[in-house]
């Protein structure tokens, strides 16, 4: 959430950041309600203070005084009793408003109400020409035995897969070039000096984080749109959607030493998402499903460190799309398509030869500290000063880069090529990917 003291000082500029993000925010109402809100902590403040001072008065008291000081004790009493209640109304709506309201996009971040505003920052690669038909890869994994949404959908449903054979293999040994990438302080310092950043080569930790999270804590979080999540109503408890959900909030209501920062987590989970808004889009194959797995980066910096440590995440994003030798283009995401809580949002779009358009397969969010407040995720700096984080959430790998893959990848015959980078990771070293 933004800082009410924030609000309160550039009430014009929030208004207009909520317009241009899509979002309607009563801001004039918090505003009012801010101001009751204040008022009326004062007064239950100097309510109970009154209060104790009345109790320690009675117990000094003469039998005669105390008779005055316990009615003044109940004068108190009631005053508290219509005071209090109405603090919790007004700041219930208070909360309600003001957790609505969306974080302050960056001044680099583009303007527009729709995926059509984003802007490619820059391409990478040759889009290949192929001799014959280029197939989706719903397609080749149906003919070679390696997606089977059939049997798939007779248990689960639509939007679900059985992913088999080399496929399964492929999607780890993409996790595990993933991780040696992450894991490598060598290999992060020279991403980071190739791209002329000054940032910290710390490696990221392995994470398996919990996929099943509390509703309030996934309030705090303020990611995915609650239409988005599977509920386990009887626990009280959601599947998470991606691992950065849990990832985030791994530190809530705790301080942090500066010492510690950046702290850099990678974590896999499989994810659940119930794909609400897009009825009839993307049905086939593997692209929108109900269920993937994904690697998920995290990282907590100090403030002023947050912008680059984005940066180094996008430069290590591009090295691992990069190796893959799959063209793809980098894309900041304007203000209308944008999530709630990013103030930058930078996508990576692969090549699909089959669907013959780029598609995103990776994700870069710049948080700020606009989760950290809601989470109350702090760190203690040298000087003894308490601040909140800034927190950075990004795609390492899903399932998406798979589809590249068997796209870009597929041969005349049907097989499919597997990239140099990931033969190492596969059992058997193989060159292609062939039907069983």
């Amino acid at each position: 959430m933004l800082d009410i003291k924030f609000i309160r000082e550039n009430a014009e500029t929030v208004k207009k950041n909520c317009e241009d993000r899509k979002m309607k925010c009563d801001i004039d109402r918090l505003l009012i309600l801010d101001e009751k809100r204040r008022e009326l902590m004062l007064a239950v403040e100097e309510l109970n203070a009154e209060k104790n001072k009345i109790n320690n008065q009675i117990q000094k008291a003469s039998s005669e005084e105390k008779g005055k000081l316990i009615e003044q004790g109940k004068e108190v009493k009631d005053k508290l009793e219509k005071t209090e209640p109405e603090l919790e109304k007004v700041n219930a709506e208070y909360k309600s408003i003001l957790y609505a309201i969306p974080n302050m996009h960056s001044e680099d971040t583009p303007i527009g109400p729709d995926e059509s505003c984003n802007e490619v920052i820059k391409k990478v690669g040759e889009i290949p020409k192929f001799d014959f038909q280029p197939k989706e890869h719903w397609e080749l994994g149906a003919e070679l035995d390696l997606i089977d949404s059939v049997r798939a959908a007779k248990v689960s449903g639509s939007r679900f897969n059985y992913l088999k054979g080399d496929l399964v293999l492929l999607e780890f040994a993409l996790m595990q070039f993933a991780f040696s990438v992450l894991t490598d302080a060598k290999i992060l310092k020279e991403i980071a000096e190739k791209n002329n950043l000054k940032v910290s080569a710390k490696p990221f930790i392995p994470v398996l984080p919990p996929v099943m999270i509390r509703p309030e804590i996934m309030n705090r979080m303020a990611r995915l749109d609650p239409e988005e999540m599977y509920s386990l109503e009887r626990d009280n408890l959601n599947l998470i959607g991606s691992a950065e959900h849990t990832l985030g909030a791994m530190y809530a209501d705790e301080i942090l030493d500066a010492k510690e920062l950046p702290i850099r987590l990678v974590g896999f989970s499989t994810a659940f998402r119930r794909e609400a808004g897009s009825y009839n889009k993307d049905m086939k194959g593997i692209l929108r499903v109900h269920q993937f797995n994904k690697l998920e980066m995290e990282s907590f910096t100090e403030p002023d460190k947050s912008l680059d440590e984005q940066n180094f995440i996008v430069a290590i994003q591009e090295h691992l799309i990069g190796a893959l030798g799959v063209p793809y283009q980098v894309v900041s995401i304007c203000t209308g398509d944008m999530g709630k809580p990013d103030v930058r949002q930078i996508d990576i779009e692969t090549w699909m030869p089959g669907q013959n358009k780029y598609r995103e397969t990776n994700t870069s969010d710049l948080i700020g500290d606009f989760q950290a407040r809601r989470l109350n995720t702090r760190f203690r700096s040298d000087d003894g000063k308490v601040e909140y984080v800034h927190m950075n959430d990004a795609t390492a790998f899903s399932g998406r880069p798979m589809i590249a893959i068997m796209e870009n990848y597929q041969q005349a015959d049907g097989s499919i090529k597997v990239p140099k980078v990931l033969k190492k990771f596969m059992p058997g070293n193989p060159d292609f990917i062939v039907k069983k």
